[in-house]
């Protein structure tokens, strides 16, 4: 299928105005030196800020353990593995529904993902430019690809920061955080129909005495056709949301937002495939594929932190159009809660709106045991509507995170599924461990 006239013609109007953004000094280049933190892309990465009248060379307590210095640009490389081993016990319904599914499922260890990164802040433009290369090895689809990668352009003009290149849409909090400072193991099952990564432009802001924040993007597959992530040939995202409550003091926000987003998917036709929130386990609710010529999809965000517990939840309503087969709608969400055991806090970032990585006061290397954390989540998706028949999941899952040092961090997991599908209600129990290693 060609890329869509209008679409290719709106994308190039928005990237030579970004372009053009680019090259211009910033008006407010004080203002943005002010800030101690520039982002990294858009998954809660930072940059130290360049203070006025110094130079960064004479600053490398500012720079991160894996960052240089160029003539031209810092340099900071990074890694990241994720692993996982699950193991089962099934209802005997559940196994017969297994039967039904043609899937069996066995304890298995298996390689999450594998990434590595580059990254830099130019130090030679007025304005701030950031740039950004992540290449991944997928171990479910045993393939590499191309991740978070662009360039970010500061505009204090417009309140925030333009970021083009391939990167996350910018539909839901948990979506945009990086998948290393997650709090749950896995993203809710609600927000797999939204692609994991598009190609396109998107600007983020903040205004601090309104406190409103939003995302918006615009995306299409002209350069990425041919991946898999790749299910729509265009969409628009908005993510829009105010905090009532921004106090860094005493370490306590309120966030609240709504989603939006319009697409056309991909050679006119979809289909919705969710995991339980295991990555080694097959998808278990599946609506096969259908007819739809434009999708719009709607959620909401509501989360509350204070100081080391948080609270959240998600939902969201997926809806898909067509002239020829009808309309389809499909419903789900989650809600979660989080405590930390030691004296530490999960940190909220105004730059992209999102939660960050948790800092660890004093790992397991320094006579410390790092930072422990509680999380309980519940979350449910329905794929049944019509004629379409996917069946529905529902999962609870406490959880124990143990971020031994900053780079090191390990999950003790356990799940309670019930699958409703094929006439039938069976139930699962997971017993998963994670290791992780971050480098970023």
């Amino acid at each position: 299928m060609k890329p869509d006239k209008k679409s290719l013609k709106g994308f190039a109007a928005i990237l030579t105005m970004a372009a053009a953004m680019a090259l211009m000094p910033s008006s407010l280049h004080a203002q943005t030196d002010s800030v101690k933190k520039l982002p990294n892309g858009t998954e809660g990465l930072f940059f130290y800020a360049k203070p006025i009248d110094t130079i960064l060379e004479n600053k490398k307590k500012e720079l991160e353990p894996n960052e240089f210095v160029g003539t031209y640009s810092t340099f900071r490389i990074g890694i990241g593995y994720i692993g996982d081993y699950t193991a089962y016990s099934e209802s005997s319904t559940f196994k017969r529904q297994m039967d039904s599914a043609n899937v069996n499922l066995t304890p298995h260890y298996q390689t999450r993902d594998f990434r590595v990164l580059a990254s830099g802040r130019f130090l030679k433009s007025k304005r701030y430019l950031a740039w950004k290369f992540a290449y991944m090895y997928d171990g479910d689809k045993n393939i590499w690809l191309v991740r978070e990668t662009g360039i970010t352009i500061g505009v204090p003009e417009l309140f925030g920061n333009i970021f083009i290149g391939r990167t996350k849409e910018g539909f839901s909090m948990v979506k945009v955080m990086n998948g290393h400072s997650g709090i749950s193991n896995e993203r809710q099952m609600a927000l797999d129909p939204i692609p994991i990564l598009a190609d396109g432009i998107k600007w983020m802001g903040y205004m601090p005495k309104t406190r409103i924040f939003w995302n918006l993007g615009y995306f299409n597959n002209v350069t990425a056709k041919n991946q898999s992530f790749a299910t729509f040939q265009w969409q628009y995202v908005a993510r829009i949301g105010w905090m009532p409550i921004n106090r860094p003091e005493d370490k306590t926000i309120i966030h609240l937002a709504v989603n939006l987003r319009y697409g056309k998917p991909k050679d006119g036709q979809f289909a919705i495939k969710s995991r339980p929130e295991s990555n080694p386990t097959p998808q278990l609710i599946n609506t096969g594929t259908f007819a739809a010529d434009h999708s719009s999809h709607l959620g909401y965000e509501a989360f509350f932190t204070k100081n080391r517990f948080t609270i959240g939840s998600e939902a969201m309503v997926h809806n898909f159009y067509s002239k020829d087969s009808g309309n389809h709608s499909f419903a789900g969400g989650d809600i979660m809660v989080s405590f930390f055991f030691t004296k530490t806090n999960r940190p909220y970032n105004t730059t992209g709106s999102i939660y960050g990585f948790v800092p660890v006061k004093k790992s397991i290397f320094h006579h410390g045991i790092g930072e422990i954390e509680g999380v309980l989540h519940l979350s449910t998706f329905n794929l049944n509507n019509g004629n379409i028949q996917g069946g529905q999941m529902t999962r609870l899952t406490p959880m124990i995170n143990w971020y031994m040092t900053k780079f090191l961090r390990t999950e003790f997991i356990y799940g309670y599924g019930i699958l409703d599908r094929y006439g039938m209600k069976g139930n699962v129990n997971f017993f998963e461990t994670r290791l992780q290693i971050t480098l970023m």
